[in-house]
């Protein structure tokens, strides 16, 4: 079957995602709901194992989140469709290897880094990303062999969006709560002998401006055995904060939680303190260690505009935490041939349209979709917005491509050159394996962690 373009008839439009997360299987599934539109869709994974932040950032206590992974399944199953795990861009294919052999490219690989502090001792043995924390206790075959030192009582999360509460949370939990989830094991083990009962989550802006969204913070204020502890100088609120509420549902509801907290009268053993209007000035350690981190009062300064930020008083304090994570937004790292704008963190783009970060010229036949286009913000859901405005100009631009002879299929490229691939039904194997060591140790999934044991467990499962 060929798709008609004016009086011709032309073979399908070979398209290439790079990236399996969110964003990458919306993008395909918007290409696929395209009436009209005959393409053929090869996503690419330097993993052998699909769905990106999915898998790998999703909360184990948030499972129902996970769910959306159905909808990428439907997806998956056209018979259109198809999947190159293992397959890295920069080691196995190049840019210019996919700019020959697809009509078009999307770069769908996210955000894979944090930002840092920038205060002194951020290199202090005991300060941690967010994003490594998430990922080691989520099995991320990059991150399994970290360490994490929870001997001390009390730890320091900067950041309050919606990755600190739930780092607050694998970390307060009761790990008899977290052992029926698909959390890694070792991660488990490593949490029961965690020592730690107090955390700071710190903001350097007010209350109204948290990142974090209801139900998170109500999930933090409600673990069992956990005292939520908020300053009342927090929520002293002034006349733009109260129009941002009455204008922003969620602002409403934060703020009139946190009203609403009051300590426990039971003894509690473990709290969570959230600290507002704080800003980081120097990690301090001994022995190369972190002993604490000193902080300064800030206040809110607001521009003619509405925009505010925060304004250092001079006021500080010591936090004697031994544990730090940053949790203060993500960011891109670039990749082999992939044009990148390194103040931002992102794929140099125009409205998903790939541009040359210095002159600002448009890559022809590049797109981008998800964190790699618009940086990190926004929930799961938000992707599949962000992913069909770019297939909406990837549509406005193929009538410029000629696909009068048909490209070579990358499998003979990655034959030649070795490369073992994971298809998407050797996925699924390896699902279906997870599942069933999951379900013999009362666990939703058992994750196979070590890439080298994936690739044998796959292997060793074919028919």
């Amino acid at each position: 079957m060929h798709e008609p373009l004016g009086d011709a008839v032309v073979r399908p439009l070979r398209v290439a995602i790079v990236g399996s997360g969110p964003s990458g299987f919306y993008a395909a599934e918007s290409l696929f709901r395209h009436k009209g539109l005959h393409v053929r869709i090869d996503v690419f994974d330097r993993l052998p194992t699909p769905y990106g932040l999915v898998r790998y950032g999703v909360a184990p206590d948030h499972q129902k989140m996970k769910a959306v992974i159905r909808v990428y399944e439907q997806t998956a199953s056209n018979p259109a469709f198809r999947f190159f795990g293992n397959v890295q861009l920069g080691r196995d294919v190049s840019v210019e290897d996919l700019r020959r052999h697809y009509d078009q490219i999307v770069y769908a690989f996210g955000s894979e880094t944090d930002r840092k502090l920038g205060v002194p001792g951020e290199d202090l043995e005991g300060v941690h990303g967010a994003t490594e924390f998430v990922a080691w206790y989520n099995g991320h075959p990059d991150y399994r062999d970290l360490a994490f030192d929870f001997s001390a009582e009390r730890a320091a999360i900067f950041g309050v969006g919606n990755v600190a509460m739930d780092v607050a949370r694998v970390l307060l939990r009761s790990p008899d709560e977290l052992a029926g989830t698909d959390i890694a094991g070792y991660a488990l083990d490593a949490l029961r002998r965690s020592r730690v009962r107090e955390i700071y989550l710190v903001g350097r802006r007010g209350a109204a401006q948290a990142a974090f969204s209801p139900k998170e913070i109500e999930e933090v204020g409600s673990i069992a055995g956990v005292d939520l502890i908020v300053d009342s100088r927090d929520l002293d609120l002034d006349e733009s904060d109260v129009a941002l509420m009455e204008h922003d549902t969620n602002v409403r509801k934060n703020v009139e939680y946190l009203r609403s907290v009051a300590p426990s009268t039971e003894p509690t053993s473990r709290k969570a303190r959230l600290r507002f209007l704080a800003s980081p000035v120097e990690v301090q350690g001994e022995n190369g260690r972190v002993t604490g981190v000193k902080v300064e009062r800030n206040r809110l300064v607001r521009g003619e505009d509405g925009a505010s930020w925060a304004e250092g008083t001079g006021e500080t304090e010591i936090l004697p935490v031994g544990l730090v994570f940053r949790a203060i937004g993500y960011r891109g790292i670039p990749l082999p041939g992939v044009p990148f704008d390194e103040r931002r963190g992102i794929v140099s783009n125009r409205e998903g349209r790939v541009t040359d970060p210095v002159s600002g010229e448009l890559q022809p036949r590049e797109y981008v979709v998800g964190w790699a286009k618009r940086g990190p913000t926004g929930l799961i859901g938000t992707n599949r917005g962000c992913s069909a405005d770019t297939v909406a100009r990837m549509l406005e631009d193929r009538a410029a491509i000629s696909r009068e002879a048909e490209p070579a299929d990358i499998v003979d490229l990655l034959r030649e050159r070795g490369v073992s691939w994971v298809s998407f039904d050797a996925w699924r194997m390896l699902d279906r394996l997870e599942l069933e060591r999951g379900a013999s140790l009362g666990k939703v999934r058992d994750k196979i962690t070590a890439l080298a044991e994936m690739l044998s467990a796959i292997e060793a499962n074919r028919d």
